[in-house]
């Protein structure tokens, strides 16, 4: 067996060995980065530095203008760059990505097509040596997406062979990657479109007038509300459990400012003292067990727009003073760290208890509550604007029958005179979950008392015994204790509260009594007629002259 004495025979596996160890960090770098432009800025140092390329470039056909864009380039200049640009057919480049098929020139010097816009032959040194140039086509789908070139010295016809399959594979490497990014990029470009749809639908949602309330206790909250929000005020929400207190956070965060950054919810209550510390401030790798990895907290993540501090008043005291620092510099460590996190939040903060009356127990930090308690909004409970339950019933039921696909639509006067007179102490949430169970318990359009649940169906009993068997001497003098219980806090406007009241119910029962002509209404009340209609347009009533 003799030995092989030629020199191409024994630089083969070296060359291959050559070859696999550049297509595999280019492999690397496509698959770890969806940045092309650096990727192809790597990837051509590599083939530079292994093939002994003196220039190469990557083009790509951009689609938009129908222009050929150099996307990374080795060996020339920014100028030289910028004179690196083609229409498709246009030179050496332009004809790869025209017909799709590779151009192999053993001496660039006597190539006709070459246009030399980047002056690479007018280079020293260059004009005295034969130069080869490689340009490959890059497919993705049968479609011509780029090309790829590169130009070195000329070794030999086999050399440019070897040369051009090597770049074959190559080209499929950048295309596959070309392909990925492209389809990336569509999903994050409809991502992002989703994403402004939704911020637009929530902002609609909590514009002010999409807020149900017309009662004189909620106009005034709006007032305050729209006042308040394009500051960065701190916000403390007061109101009885269930009162809508993070629907008006997020009214005044999405009619801010910061309507485009983040509003994050956090509720204090629901979480222990050392979670608590964690989720609002973040925690570093080891600061405690089960910290495995780094974490931000919610003020990082709401950074630039509005965290809503639910339960503030359940807040620990030792949370209270790091809470205390962050709305006074605007800045705190996370657990475990010391390096300072500066942050731009707004806060807004809920709470169901008497924020004064902790303070004086000393369970709620007195510095702390002046802070917050920049701009307080008091929400009525419902019991206090019953002028807003009908729309509220409204409101659910075409939502829950469009969830649940019913049609509960039919209320009676006597079940709405239940649902007004209830006093709802889960306020608009406990409405809403009884309107909701009613619709999933419903079998036809009819609103019957079967349908509530035990606490509203119990009230309605009660009711209907006392009302029988009072007088009406008791019946006022409970109403009125009721009336001056329920609207202590609006001093000054009980009178007319009450009588509205009890004008709206005497008027609703007698129209029912005379099948709402209000003539005959009037007759049966003993008022002048034209009282009744004035009455009856007041009052936003229905009925028939």
């Amino acid at each position: 067996m003799s030995p092989s004495n030629s020199p191409i025979e024994r630089a083969l596996p070296q060359r291959a060995e050559q070859e696999l160890a550049i297509l595999n960090e280019i492999g690397h770098i496509l698959s770890s980065t969806l940045e092309l432009r650096d990727a192809f800025g790597k990837m051509m140092q590599i083939i530079s530095d292994k093939l002994v390329m003196r220039r190469g470039t990557l083009v790509l056909l951009d689609e938009s203008t129908g222009r050929l864009r150099t996307e990374a380039a080795i060996g020339l200049t920014s100028e030289e760059i910028d004179r690196n640009r083609f229409a498709v057919g246009e030179g050496i480049t332009g004809n790869v990505v025209a017909t799709g098929r590779a151009r192999i020139i053993p001496d660039l010097r006597s190539e006709p097509d070459f246009l030399n816009r980047t002056g690479r032959l007018a280079a020293a040194g260059v004009g005295e040596q034969q130069i080869s140039y490689l340009c490959i086509p890059i497919k993705i789908e049968s479609r011509t997406a780029g090309a790829l070139s590169v130009d070195k010295p000329y070794v030999s016809d086999e050399q440019l062979r070897s040369d051009h399959e090597f770049l074959d594979i190559i080209s499929a490497f950048l295309a596959q990657a070309i392909q990925i990014n492209r389809m990336v990029m569509r999903q994050k470009e409809e991502l992002l479109e989703e994403n402004a749809q939704l911020r637009a639908q929530v902002r609609d949602r909590y514009r002010f007038e999409n807020i149900i309330g017309d009662s004189p206790a909620m106009h005034e909250v709006f007032a305050t509300v729209g006042q308040v929000a394009n500051s960065r005020a701190t916000v403390l929400l007061l109101g009885e459990t269930g009162t809508g207190k993070e629907m008006i956070a997020k009214a005044i965060h999405y009619n801010s400012p910061r309507r485009d950054k983040p509003f994050v919810r956090v509720n204090c209550g629901a979480m222990t003292s050392t979670l608590l510390e964690s989720e609002l401030f973040g925690h570093v790798k080891g600061s405690f067990t089960g910290a495995i990895r780094d974490k931000i907290g919610r003020f990082e993540a709401a950074d630039g727009g509005t965290i809503f501090l639910d339960e503030i008043g359940t807040m620990e005291p030792q949370l209270q003073v790091k809470l205390l620092r962050v709305l006074q510099e605007r800045e705190f460590e996370r657990v475990g760290d010391t390096a300072v996190v500066k942050v731009d939040v707004r806060v807004i903060a809920a709470t169901n208890v008497d924020l004064q009356e902790e303070v004086a127990k000393a369970n709620f930090r007195e510095d702390l509550f002046y802070r917050l308690n920049v701009v307080s909004i008091y929400l009525p409970p419902l019991r206090n604007r019953r002028e807003d339950i009908p729309r509220l019933i409204d409101y659910f039921l075409d939502k829950y029958n469009s969830i649940n696909e019913r049609k509960l639509r039919r209320i009676s006067r006597d079940m709405l005179n239940i649902l007004m007179r209830y006093p709802w102490p889960g306020n608009v949430r406990e409405l809403e979950n009884a309107i909701e169970r009613a619709v999933v318990l419903s079998r036809d359009e009819d609103f019957t008392e079967d349908l509530l649940p035990l606490s509203l169906a119990m009230f309605a009993a009660q009711r209907r015994s006392t009302q029988s068997s009072e007088s009406i001497e008791t019946i006022t003098g409970r109403l009125a204790d009721q009336a001056i219980a329920d609207y202590e806090l609006r001093e000054g406007e009980i009178y007319s509260l009450v009588i509205e009241q009890i004008e709206r119910a005497l008027i609703d029962r007698a129209l029912g009594k005379c099948d709402g002509i209000k003539t005959k209404a009037a007759d049966f009340l003993g008022i002048n007629r034209n009282t009744l209609n004035k009455k009856v347009k007041d009052l936003g009533m229905e009925a028939i002259d």
